[in-house]
């Protein structure tokens, strides 16, 4: 796994995750005769009945294979090694045999140009293709088994089970282990670089799945792609929370920067457990859930959660099998709000961004209503349906009659489902003078690509891993690159005389590599026209914290909001800024 150093570049959002309660799962690997991972539930068996299971016992035998490949080739499997060599050979000759149609890539701009293993069951709607991937190499320090040997062998038995079952394809689906991934994820740019626009368009998402069995880890999804959408489905069904991962990235961002939905699933790498994981998964907090991350530890059997893994092949076979066998996936999709709350003025009108996803199947035109609106209140959409995957900007207007109180709005996006989202509208006590009052910035959760926001380059985007958004499809990253760097991101703003109240707000999440506890090596500096309202740095790094600011002394006057990140040449700091909003009332 490589962590991020840079954004990326599509649309790709942040479910909420799982809450079901677990018990501890084992820190240390086991070699029971099945993984608890298979659907044995009876609650589960109406989800589960279509997919065939994953025998734990299988994996571990490809694994052991890995290991015997870097013991016996200078203790790794790096790209460009006798290690990695024997790793692919050793692929492509298991789904050979199983009747895949097999391609090698040479990796020309790999180490010793080296392989990408590409392999597509034959059958079905090759217009409709769903990629699954791992990378095949490892570091030069050890033998890469977790890292990405468990990602590698849930994938081949995942392949090989499907294979062995043989069911009739209505999607097609491919499997990729990708070389050179610890260079800099070399092997998965070239092989998507390779293909043709028709040929990336085919691919309907992309799932890579990058250390599973992390012997302190949890269960990390992050993604809203349809394989994410069918991940998150299983481990519902066995009673396994899920989270989002604010790690990343691996082979997923190639992908995902070629315009293809993707996600990256793993079980964690270097970032230490909480307390409120150790509660979901077990385990011990304050502890990196791969202890071995990048060592010459990671080695099999010893650096194996066998529990895990077993969970996460049965995961991505019931995902692979879900998506592309029997009947045609149903079309779904998802509507979110951002911001999702709003107080106005009798009057006044305040606005937010409606945001669609397509979570299984293909995209679908959703139409877009609203109920629960008191009088003197109307809410309108622009455009009024959309195709999923795309938004829409919802108006929120009152009339000076509305009457002042807390109400709630239901959204419905209705296609081939419903689906609903809530807005919670505060229309406020008459004020004498104030005119034009409401939330004034313009696209405050930027989930549109619109001009409000003046930004550098890739800051507003739809982020993942360190720079995930609070809410919606998309927010602004400042920084991140660990070299020296300034981001900007600003928006002009005229604000109304005679108000009571003028209100700037924002959530603020700053992650950071920096080791210091007194210097402020990487600043982010917020500033109103000329006004400096505070300087954050490094110093400052924690979760999501909301950011408030009166901005009163600006009445009557055109500013610009602007937030200036300065990043020094050492180890790296994020800025990630979601939800904003600048309420007059």
């Amino acid at each position: 796994m490589r962590h991020r150093t840079v954004t990326a570049g599509s649309a790709l959002a942040v479910f909420v995750a799982a809450t079901v309660a677990l018990s501890a799962l084992p820190a240390t690997a086991s070699t029971g005769a099945r993984s608890s991972g298979s659907p044995a539930a009876a609650n589960s068996a109406a989800l589960l009945a279509a997919a065939p299971t994953v025998d734990v016992n299988n994996v571990n035998a490809h694994l052991q294979q890995l290991q015997t490949f870097a013991t016996n080739n200078g203790g790794n499997r790096a790209t460009g090694t006798a290690g990695h060599t024997a790793t692919t050979t050793y692929l492509q000759q298991k789904l050979q045999a199983a009747g895949f149609t097999v391609t090698t890539q040479t990796c020309t701009t790999c180490s010793g140009s080296a392989k990408n293993i590409i392999a597509d069951w034959p059958g079905g709607d090759t217009s409709n293709t769903y990629l699954f991937g791992a990378h095949s190499d490892g570091v030069s320090a050890g033998p890469g088994i977790n890292d990405d040997g468990s990602g590698t062998a849930t994938l081949l038995e995942a392949a090989l089970q499907l294979a062995a079952n043989n069911p009739t394809m209505t999607n097609h689906v491919r499997f990729g282990w990708w070389a050179g991934e610890e260079q800099g994820l070399i092997g998965s740019k070239f092989y998507v670089n390779s293909l043709t626009t028709a040929q990336k368009t085919a691919i309907k998402a992309y799932g890579t799945f990058d250390m599973v069995a992390s012997t302190n880890g949890g269960y990390f999804v992050t993604g809203t792609d349809a394989i994410a959408v069918k991940l998150r489905a299983y481990f519902t069904s066995i009673s396994v929370p899920t989270e989002t991962s604010t790690e990343c990235c691996s082979d997923d961002d190639s992908f995902r920067n070629a315009g293809i939905a993707s996600s990256i699933n793993s079980t964690g790498a270097s970032y230490t457990k909480t307390s409120a994981q150790v509660t979901k998964w077990g385990g011990t907090a304050g502890k990196a859930y791969d202890s071995c991350y990048h060592k010459a530890c990671d080695s099999y059997p010893s650096n194996i959660n066998s529990t895990s893994l077993g969970r996460w092949a049965n995961a991505e076979l019931y995902a692979v099998w879900n998506l592309t066998t029997g009947t045609s996936t149903a079309n779904d999709f998802s509507v979110s709000l951002s911001p999702s709350a709003a107080s106005v003025t009798p009057g006044a009108s305040a606005t937010a961004t409606v945001s669609t996803a397509t979570t299984s199947g293909s995209a679908q035109t959703v139409a877009l209503t609203s109920s629960g609106a008191p009088t003197g209140v109307t809410v309108s959409f622009s455009p009024a349906s959309v195709t999923s995957g795309g938004s829409s900007t919802m108006t929120v207007a009152t009339t000076t009659a509305a009457a002042a109180g807390s109400y709630t709005i239901t959204v419905t996006g209705t296609g081939s489902a419903t689906h609903t989202a809530s807005y919670t509208l505060t229309v406020n006590g008459t004020g004498g003078g104030c005119t034009g009052a409401g939330q004034k910035l313009g696209d405050p959760g930027f989930e549109n690509t619109t001009t409000s926001w003046t930004a550098s380059s890739g800051v507003i985007g739809a982020n993942t891993g360190d720079g995930a958004p609070r809410t919606g499809t998309r927010n602004a990253w400042l920084n991140g690159y660990g070299s020296t760097h300034t981001d900007t991101l600003s928006q002009s703003v005229t604000l109304p005389s005679g108000c009571s109240s003028y209100a700037l707000s924002f959530y603020l999440k700053i992650t950071t590599a920096e080791t210091t506890t007194t210097s402020q090596y990487d600043k982010l500096t917020v500033k109103v026209g000329s006004t400096t309202l505070q300087v954050f740095s490094n110093l400052n790094a924690g979760a999501y914290t909301l950011r408030s600011y009166n901005l009163a002394a600006f009445a009557g006057q055109t500013v610009t909001l602007t937030f200036t990140g300065v990043e020094d040449s050492g180890l790296k700091t994020s800025f990630v800024i979601d939800d904003t909003a600048l309420t007059v009332s």
